[in-house]
């Protein structure tokens, strides 16, 4: 009778052991989907760089590391406040660049006085007077596909009011910026869109 009862204890055992391995092997398996998941997508639609320049002071630094949205505007497109990340003109040889859209298309951009006007209205915020204005010292009106870039350290940034820039189309846009890593004083986290 003993002998009975030790195998039943043993099955038993068994059974709750095959049980538990089982958990464990879905576990590892999910972990491992999920792993090849986020690297798939964070390959075909995400990224990473870095901010080369101070034309971004205060919001990102020479330096530091970005994460990119490719997904954001295969969906979406960009709005006013976005940061982006895009290539001049397409030029692949050159780095990123990284900006703020203050405008969008169909919007018309001008500076007047040192200040930013978009459809006739001031722009909002805590910017510096602009000293150059660019190609914006007279009215753009943005094409079907185009938007206008500054950086936030506006007197030292090479943005759209630079001819060689100028305006950016949407197809150059790789992304959108939208988390940013800790580097020396500044702190890791989402990217402030700057709307009021």
């Amino acid at each position: 009778m003993s002998n009975k009862k030790g195998l039943s204890f043993s099955r038993k055992r068994r059974k709750v052991s095959s049980e538990v391995g089982r958990e464990i092997i879905n576990y590892l398996i999910g972990i491992s989907v999920a792993m090849i998941i986020a690297v798939f997508l964070s390959y075909n639609w995400g990224g990473k760089t870095s901010v080369i320049g101070v034309s971004m002071e205060n919001t990102l630094y020479s330096g530091q590391t970005i994460l990119i949205s490719r997904l954001s505007y295969l969906v979406l497109k960009p709005k006013v406040g976005d940061v982006i990340v895009f290539k001049p003109n397409g030029n692949k040889n050159t780095h990123y660049y990284v900006k703020r859209v203050v405008a969008t298309p169909g919007d018309t951009v001008e500076f007047r006085d040192g200040r930013l006007y978009v459809n006739g209205k001031q722009e909002t915020g805590g910017f510096d007077k602009v000293a150059d204005p660019g190609i914006a010292e007279s009215p753009i009106v943005l094409g079907a596909d185009e938007y206008f870039v500054l950086g936030d350290n506006r007197n030292n940034s090479e943005d759209s009011r630079s001819g060689n820039i100028g305006p950016v189309s949407k197809s150059l846009i790789e992304g959108r910026a939208w988390f940013k890593l800790t580097m020396n004083d500044s702190y890791m986290g989402f990217i402030d869109r700057g709307v009021d």
